[in-house]
């Protein structure tokens, strides 16, 4: 299992660390889907980099907290045990393919680095290797493609290229960061569809990073709401849709294009997130929600209210429930 356990992280500024993550907890198994979802800035990224400790060389530093890997507490390991675990346990794949993928070397020289460095393999073997991997990512002319730069390629192509050296490692974990954001929409399907058959297949855990809720609902068996530096509700995918217990995921999911009424504005969440080192002392989300009252003004625990693995940070979710229909 891997768990990351009430973690807080920092990020450089002039007079020290700034807390940008806080107190952020979940687990996930081999064989689940864990979504977790939030606009830009909330800190999902961090949490998601952290698991590989990938921040560490911008000075992003943890304030508390621990990420264990079958018992195993990665902020203790040293360079050694960190390599294996990187691309070897958990794979990465990162946002923006041309940033990740580097323009000096050919896709061959890239993808057999990481199979010869998790597998005993041979320069032979990992290029056999590379070509299977190419294959089963749904790439054809695997061989040209060896060859081939990274600037060549498009960017529905690099995506590929970028699963297939996450899954190079034969890992248990993947992490996806925004896998389909710089892709057009037809791109983005079959780019959805090959993660989940890749998942299925191999019965690896997969975190999805993202601000989709969309993508969620067609990957993810669990999901966890950040906002602000913090998860603000955490349950079963179907019983959020169904149910959505904190105001912050509510507004978002009325926030769907796909759930608009025809020749009406969209919503929007009026107001602006707390920026890192200036969150209040209670709910975060409180500026920006039609029912805080003074009671909100106080710390609200993760569980502050619960139905099984259903929490939300959120002391009013039963009267919020009784008003606010959510379309789904």
């Amino acid at each position: 299992m891997l768990e990351i356990k009430h973690l807080s992280l920092g990020v450089p500024a002039s007079g020290g660390l700034v807390p940008a993550v806080s107190d952020v907890s979940f687990s996930l198994e081999p064989g689940q889907v864990l979504g977790l979802v939030g606009e830009s800035g909330c800190g999902k990224t961090l949490c998601a980099q952290s698991i590989l400790r990938l921040g560490e060389h911008q000075g992003i530093g943890r304030m508390q907290g621990r990420i264990v890997l079958d018992g195993n507490d990665i902020f203790s390991m040293n360079n050694a045990q960190l390599q294996k675990v990187r691309g070897g346990r958990i794979g990465m794949v990162f946002q923006e393919p041309m940033t990740a993928l580097n323009p000096v070397f050919s896709i061959g020289a890239q993808i057999t680095e990481v199979v010869r460095l998790h597998q005993d393999a041979s320069r032979v073997q990992a290029r056999k290797l590379a070509l299977d991997l190419l294959g089963d990512v749904g790439l054809r002319d695997a061989d040209r493609l060896l060859e081939q730069y990274p600037d060549s390629l498009s960017g529905g192509m690099r995506q590929r290229v970028l699963i297939a050296m996450a899954m190079a490692g034969r890992p248990d974990y993947v992490i996806a960061d925004e896998p389909t954001t710089a892709l057009d929409v037809s791109v983005q399907a079959r780019i959805v569809q090959l993660l989940r058959r890749l998942q299925l297949e191999h019965g690896m855990g997969l975190l999805l990073v993202t601000h989709d809720f969309g993508l969620v609902a067609e990957l993810a068996d669990n999901v966890a709401v950040m906002y602000a530096g913090q998860i603000v509700e955490q349950g079963p995918v179907a019983q959020i849709f169904d149910r959505p217990a904190h105001p912050y995921t509510r507004a978002l999911l009325a926030c769907r294009p796909e759930v608009a009424e025809q020749g009406k504005i969209l919503p929007v969440i009026s107001g602006q997130v707390p920026l890192p080192g200036h969150w209040p002392a209670g709910c975060r989300f409180a500026n920006r929600c039609a029912w805080a009252d003074k009671g909100c003004d106080e710390f609200v625990p993760e569980g502050a209210w619960g139905a099984r693995a259903h929490w939300a940070r959120c002391i009013h979710v039963d009267r919020i429930a009784d008003v606010v229909e959510v379309k789904s």
